[in-house]
């Protein structure tokens, strides 16, 4: 039985009719209990006085006329014993069924076709036995009712089986769709149980597998813009060498190109890394304004080249746990950002502050800023705001993205706002503790 349908009903019907067996076996304890609250107790308990009277007031002639009085038309049958188990009705001698009458635990003794309840008197000198004809013993337990019973479980199991089932052949036809390439499949459902939150679960992770594809696309059609430009470049530069009167620039446009090239594999061995094992990294107490100032040292070269000025203001020392050269390479990407964007005659500004347990370190330039709808993005790999993807201002498109993985990494965030004129990126990270290693 492969079918989680069939299982499932199958399952809650056979428990339904275990239970209905169970409530008939407890039926059948409690009407044949010996306590003398129990139902056929109190019947046997009324027979025994009615009998014991009707015996020691008129002998076995009387206790014959009451009995039959009593039970006429009701196809039972009864016995009066004494201590010894002789018949005070007939005198005979039915110690035997005494015997069983008094071993028994559970249910009751059969003599004959007839199921026999029992009521001792107190005083000990009777046993009064009301023997049942078991067909009728069958009637007052399985009655139609019970049947009744079934049916209201069949009609209930079925749709409750379907109810559990559903769901899971919808995740189920969803799979096959969306491992079939429609990567826009989802499933509807406004379900607040288990199986709705593993449907809401397998929206969630089509929605990022899909991200994943599209960015891998994007990915790939970068690359191969990005290398596209220098090869075609150093295609005609390589024509260019082969004459003498060209040669000098030629070979400084191939080698310009080339470390254009070399700079954007770098880059991508880097995201590559920053991307692999987390345990690979080299943690170790890592004084950040050090890191800081000396990217801020290297960064004031290029920045003096674009008529633009650095300046740092890190009060002392911010102790992290972390890997010095990605930090560094965090940090360098974010500054050079910067440089890149800010206007000539203008300055960059970069501060690191240390709150209760976290170290910001942040990063402004007064260039243009960046549209709000593009803030979100900024950080993903081969991203740029032109829209025309102008190389005029450097960059392959990979520095933040760098630095949000570094960042990551070391169990911190990265943000960007707008800060009017300009953009503020601002890299958090948690401090070390006090003794850490």
């Amino acid at each position: 039985m492969r079918s989680m349908f069939a299982k499932i009903f199958l399952w809650l019907l056979v428990a339904t009719l275990l239970t209905t067996g169970a409530m008939i076996v407890a039926s059948v304890f409690t009407l044949t209990a010996r306590e003398r609250n129990s139902p056929f107790a109190i019947i046997t308990e009324m027979q025994l006085r009615l009998a014991r009277h009707a015996y020691e007031s008129g002998g076995a002639a009387e206790l014959k006329a009451s009995m039959e009085r009593a039970l006429e038309g009701s196809g039972m049958k009864w016995r009066l014993l004494d201590a010894r188990g002789i018949d005070l009705a007939t005198g005979e001698d039915r110690s035997a069924l005494l015997e069983r009458v008094k071993r028994r635990r559970l249910l009751p003794p059969l003599e004959g076709r007839y199921l026999v309840l029992d009521r001792p008197d107190k005083s000990g000198d009777y046993w009064f036995l009301l023997l049942i004809p078991r067909r009728r013993w069958s009637v007052l337990l399985f009655r139609r009712q019970f049947l009744l019973v079934i049916g209201i479980a069949f009609l209930l199991c079925y749709p409750l089986a379907r109810h559990l089932t559903a769901p899971v052949r919808q995740l189920q036809r969803a799979v096959e769709r969306f491992g079939a390439g429609e990567l826009d499949t989802r499933i509807a459902t406004d379900r607040a149980d288990e199986l709705g939150r593993l449907a809401r679960t397998f929206n969630q992770m089509a929605d990022r597998i899909q991200r994943l594809r599209a960015a891998e696309r994007r990915l790939l059609q970068d690359i191969s813009h990005e290398l596209r430009s220098p090869l075609a470049r150093l295609s005609v530069a390589a024509e260019l060498a082969r004459t003498n009167e060209h040669r000098e620039s030629a070979l400084n446009q191939i080698e310009k190109e080339s470390e254009r090239m070399n700079q954007l594999v770098g880059e991508l061995l880097s995201v590559t890394r920053a991307e692999g094992d987390p345990g690979s990294l080299k943690l170790e107490r890592t004084d950040l304004s050090e890191i800081a100032a000396s990217v801020v040292a290297d960064g004031n070269v290029e920045a003096e080249a674009r008529d633009c000025s650095i300046e740092i203001n890190a009060p002392g020392a911010v102790v992290v746990n972390g890997d010095a050269e990605l930090l560094r390479r965090a940090v360098d990407n974010v500054v050079r950002n910067a440089v890149r964007h800010a206007p000539p005659g203008s300055k960059i500004e970069v501060s690191l502050e240390r709150a209760a347990s976290t170290a910001v370190l942040s990063v402004r330039d007064f260039g243009p800023g960046v549209p709000a709808e593009a803030l979100p993005r900024l950080f993903d790999p081969f991203y740029r705001v032109e829209a025309d993807r102008s190389r005029e201002r450097g960059g392959a498109g990979l520095g933040l993205s760098i630095a949000r993985r570094a960042v990551e990494l070391h169990r911190g965030s990265i943000k960007a706002r707008n800060a009017s004129p300009g953009l503020r990126v601002e890299l958090e990270l948690p401090v070390a503790e006090p003794h850490s290693v």
